[in-house]
């Protein structure tokens, strides 16, 4: 029930009932209703985006999305400090590991190519850290793509070293006889005078001088291909191939220590010396092939001399003298 209200009329001076039409009446309950309406709704509005009302699923998904958004941010964080990492490796690679080995680097357009296709990441798009998963994803394969690259770059350095190893052991580096034993180097590599018609002519190897059955050691590791008197003026003599093309020969001995096809290595004693073939003395005559050519011994002995030994051993090579055959 409605309280009655009244005014006072000044010309009866009396009060008079105030009354109010029902279409007024009507009106005034509607403009209720609609405010009432539209503040609730005002008032639901703002509840329903307040954490307030959330569902404790909905507050626990909230807090993982969140969560993840964090760890996603720090693996983006890792993922920058890795990549540093293999930039160091990278350029070690290029800069030390491929230049020792003679190898060439790999272009950097190379090592950081991106992947083909159109819109790769078209289905992580849509979402809230669509940007961030994407950038994400990205880094994560292009560093895998640049491991992968570096791991077959790592295996072939290893197989250029194991290459660089076994090169550095063929090549011919230790004076064949031992300087305790040698009476003088006789002859070196170059013109000299032949002992026997007294013309100068070509002398392609070094005559080292020492009593019969001195030893005589393998220059290097390798294979005897060569154990015979069959080719004329070297006498008994071996011939070792060390591979890679390099090949030494050892002649006028007097007696082998190896046979044809037998493996050895550096320092092994393959023979003694002598005085066979055509030879003025006891003798050894030392000769490097390389490529099939051969060439000056005088720079392969720097596996057992000193440099003061090297610097004696080179100003006597370099005599033009009578060699001993």
């Amino acid at each position: 029930m409605f309280k009655a209200k009244y005014y006072y009329d000044s010309k009866t001076l009396s009060y008079r009932k105030i009354k109010v039409s029902k279409g007024v009446h009507f009106r005034n309950i509607m403009a209720f209703i609609t405010a009432s309406a539209f503040f609730g709704v005002i008032t639901l509005f703002f509840l329903l985006q307040s954490p307030v009302l959330n569902t404790p699923t909905e507050l626990s998904q909230a807090r993982e999305i969140s969560n993840y958004k964090f760890q996603l941010e720090l693996m983006n964080k890792k993922l920058d400090q890795l990549n540093i990492v293999l930039e160091e490796i990278e350029q070690r690679d290029n800069n030390i590991y491929r230049v020792l080995f003679e190898t060439n680097p790999i272009p950097s357009e190379v090592r950081k190519a991106g992947f083909g296709g159109v819109n790769r990441y078209k289905n992580l798009e849509g979402y809230d850290n669509s940007k961030l998963i994407t950038e994400t994803t990205k880094k994560i394969e292009i560093l895998t793509k640049q491991i992968v690259i570096q791991s077959k770059s790592l295996d072939e350095i290893e197989r250029l070293a194991i290459e660089k190893e076994k090169l550095l052991a063929a090549i011919p580096s230790i004076q064949p006889i031992k300087r305790g034993d040698l009476t003088r180097m006789a002859s070196g590599y170059g013109y000299r005078t032949d002992p026997f018609n007294k013309t100068r002519k070509m002398h392609y190897g070094m005559d080292f001088t020492a009593p019969r059955n001195t030893p005589v050691y393998a220059a290097s590791d390798g294979k005897i291909v060569r154990a015979d008197s069959r080719s004329t003026g070297y006498g008994k003599h071996i011939r070792i191939d060390h591979g890679f093309g390099y090949m030494t020969l050892y002649a006028h001995l007097n007696k082998y220590n190896v046979v044809r096809g037998q493996k050895v290595k550096k320092g092994d004693i393959i023979g003694f010396v002598g005085n066979t073939g055509r030879s003025q003395a006891p003798h050894l005559h030392y000769e490097v092939w390389k490529d099939k050519k051969r060439v000056n011994p005088i720079n392969y002995y720097l596996g057992n001399l000193s440099p003061e030994e090297f610097d004696d051993l080179l100003k006597l090579a370099n005599q033009e003298n009578q060699s001993l055959d």
